[in-house]
């Protein structure tokens, strides 16, 4: 009654004011802190506590090697290791010739004179292996294992782990030639027997992947790195360099007898024909050959005009006078390999068979 005063809309609105007090009433949201309140105790009385560590007398005393304790087997404490220098300590390597010194430049210039003396002069003696020898297989084994690894024939080069090597074709002197992961290259005169038989030259900014000395004439020494094709010439105490590319360089071989002009593989897939005769960093052609990626290079012995090139599971072979930009058709496909291939060279007389290196095990 004391509603009937009011108009439909007010009375609807009272109506649903009191049924929305009476669902509230129902849900009991007074009890709800006193509920919380009970269960975050009841948590707190199960939860468990955490295990005191064991006193150090407790535990077991782990055993370490002598090897990881830097103590010699005869008990001799070893010496404190000199700390590697990071990669932002190595100044970076310009592009242009570079001078042919010493990493250590305030180490003895006469060794270093010394050095390059010797590969000068036996530079200058043709070898006279240019006749076809045919093996005996007998006589080769026999020789192999007649072979004696001693402490004077091993050394240390190079800094870093060596990514690549070189030996030079003379017969009377060994030479050797390292490149590591850091862009170093050593030069190693075996036959000296001092300490100072090796010196390291800086001439690249990263891994020297390939390096040969020129068939043509041995005073020049080629390495490869990522972005560049230097030259040493010890005869102008120089690295020159033959190229320069963004892409990343995997590796080269000579495409003539006179070392004039290579072919040169990239990561990518792609291959480049360099040209040692043109002026400037640049490259001849650049070819894509359908490549994913191309680890491997190796030219016919034979006839110059065709390249074996090895790649993720693709071993073709091309012929240089055909490559263009793209498009390009291999001679000859070597089918067979299921997985990874690292290399493929031709036999190094008669240049009739091909050998490949595949991570399935297997040699073809």
């Amino acid at each position: 009654d004391e509603y009937s005063q009011l108009s439909a809309y007010e009375r609807k609105r009272l109506k649903n004011i009191t049924e929305n007090a009476k669902f509230f009433a129902a849900l009991k949201l007074h009890e709800v802190p006193a509920r919380l309140h009970q269960i975050a105790t009841k948590r707190q009385s199960h939860v468990t506590k955490r295990a005191k560590p064991k006193k150090a007398e407790d535990e077991t005393v782990r055993r370490r090697s002598m090897r990881l304790q830097r103590v010699e087997p005869s008990g001799i404490p070893m010496p404190e290791m000199p700390a590697q220098p990071g990669a932002e300590e190595q100044p970076e390597v310009p592009a242009g010739p570079l001078p042919m010194v010493p990493e250590d430049q305030t180490g003895n210039s006469k060794l270093t004179e010394d050095l390059l003396a010797t590969w000068m002069r036996i530079s200058e003696i043709k070898a006279n292996g240019t006749e076809k020898r045919t093996c005996d297989i007998k006589r080769y084994q026999d020789s192999l294992n007649s072979m004696v690894l001693s402490e004077d024939n091993i050394k240390k080069v190079v800094k870093y782990r060596v990514a690549s090597m070189a030996i030079h074709p003379s017969e009377s002197i060994i030479l050797v030639a390292a490149g590591d992961k850091s862009g170093q290259i050593g030069l190693w005169n075996v036959n000296c027997k001092s300490e100072e038989g090796a010196q390291v030259f800086v001439a690249h900014n990263y891994v020297v992947s390939c390096m040969h000395f020129s068939p043509f004439n041995p005073a020049h020494l080629l390495s490869l790195s990522n972005d560049t094709l230097r030259c040493g010439d010890v005869t102008r105490a120089v690295f020159d360099e033959v190229c320069r590319s963004e892409g990343n360089l995997s590796c080269f071989d000579f495409l003539e007898d006179n070392a004039s002009t290579a072919i040169v593989g990239y990561w990518d897939g792609d291959v480049a024909v360099v040209d040692r005769r043109t002026p400037g960093a640049s490259l001849e052609l650049s070819a894509d050959i359908g490549f994913r990626r191309t680890r491997t290079v190796h030219v016919h012995p034979v006839n110059k005009q065709y390249f074996v090139a090895a790649g993720s599971v693709d071993v073709c072979i091309f012929d240089v006078r055909y490559l263009k930009a793209k498009g390009n058709k291999p001679v000859s496909s070597l089918k067979g390999h299921t997985k990874s291939v690292a290399s493929a060279y031709f036999s190094p007389v008669t240049g009739n068979r091909v050998v490949t290196v595949c991570a399935d095990d297997k040699l073809r």
